[in-house]
């Protein structure tokens, strides 16, 4: 990592010293996962942050009786302590440490596709991308697209690919992609054929060090007013009947299938949404030409908004139905406001063109990211 990153000038930041006027208070959850002893030595003996900046740092074989997800259901107690105000940066890691949550001051959280953009647009400023360059970036077909424009503006190489690190690995063996992630929290550069959380948590302490004065609530911001920002959320409905997923996976093929569906019209909270575009989503491995189809419903609009749809987990336990929903939004106002109510419109649209709850009977998903 120190080949990777400038240590000395994370040190600086997160100590105050010259050109920052002030301490940066870091806290790091490692949900009693394999990352504990990285985030002692890394971030407590290496870098310079307290020894109570690393929470539930001892690896316990039931994780503490916790879920190791970095998300803000399950990181709880690092969502807890952000929101105190106290600390400027938290990152959470996942129990084998190659997923990661990142939140700024006040439990500012950053979505996964937004940490994935503001790394690729500040890449500069990580001295392992400044000495090796940047071939291209990639993430996978859920994920929001705000890295798409961002490898659009600096003219490198962009891939959307299916679920699966397996792609990305291709791509990188290949030498075409050095940054790629997903919308399940996982974030990677090519410096290991895989998802690293320490490593990207180190990455924003590095742009962060590079501008002093800037929290991580600013930095996105700027990001958002250059960019614009992608709003997304996922509904998970887990434990479904199997045939009921079956019957609701019929009913958006039939959709697909039909000679009206581009063109169609919705209109839900004062919107207007217009399918521009339904298929489903299919990717031809550049590097092996190797073919993978059915990989997800995706009914893109024309305002650059799309739902997406996946069945995962089908068995004994039942299916878990995944919905997806994107919507770009350029106006520095709405950028702000909460991510839930801009795309309430969007996911009532997916409901009415799925008929999900009317098949499977939920009313509401499981979980909501």
């Amino acid at each position: 990592m120190k080949q990777i990153f400038d240590f000395d000038a994370i040190k600086k930041l997160i100590a105050g010293q010259a050109p920052h006027k002030k301490p940066f208070n870091v806290v790091f959850d490692a949900l009693h996962g394999v990352t504990g002893p990285y985030v002692k030595k890394i971030f407590c003996e290496e870098l310079g942050a307290s020894n109570d900046s690393a929470l539930n740092a001892t690896p316990l074989p039931d994780f503490g009786g916790e879920h190791p997800d970095p998300n803000l259901t399950y990181a709880h107690k690092l969502v807890s302590v952000m929101k105190e105000g106290k600390h400027d940066f938290g990152a959470a890691f996942d129990g084998d440490g190659d997923r990661n949550m990142i939140l700024g001051k006040n439990g500012f959280f950053v979505t996964p596709s937004d940490s994935l953009a503001v790394i690729a647009a500040q890449s500069n400023l990580i001295p392992y991308f400044k000495q090796n360059g940047v071939k291209g970036f990639a993430r996978s077909m859920p994920t929001a697209g705000a890295i798409d424009r961002v490898a659009k503006e600096m003219g490198k190489e962009f891939f959307e690919v299916p679920t699966g690190w397996k792609y990305f690995g291709n791509l990188m063996d290949a030498n075409r992609l050095s940054l790629c992630g997903e919308e399940s929290f996982g974030t990677g550069s090519d410096h290991i054929r895989e998802k690293d959380g320490v490593w990207t948590a180190l990455a924003w302490l590095q742009i962060l060090a590079a501008q002093p004065d800037i929290s991580v609530e600013q930095l996105v911001t700027k990001h958002w007013e250059k960019y614009g920002r992608n709003f997304f959320t996922r509904y998970d409905y887990e434990n479904c009947e199997d045939a009921a997923a079956k019957k609701m996976m019929e009913q958006l093929t039939n959709l697909l299938n039909a000679p009206d569906t581009v063109g169609k019209e919705f209109l839900d909270g004062g919107r207007t949404f217009k399918i521009s575009k339904a298929d489903n989503f299919s990717y031809k491995d550049p590097v092996d030409n190797s073919l993978a189809e059915n990989q997800g419903i995706r009914i893109l609009f024309v305002d650059g908004s799309r739902i997406v749809f996946r069945i995962s987990g089908t068995g004994s336990t039942g299916s878990t139905i995944r919905l997806y929903g994107d919507c770009y939004e350029p106006d520095l106002v709405k950028q702000k406001m909460d991510a839930q109510v801009i795309l309430k419109p969007l996911i009532n649209v997916a409901l009415q063109l799925s008929k999900l709850q009317e098949f499977t009977g939920r009313k509401a998903p499981t979980v909501i990211t």
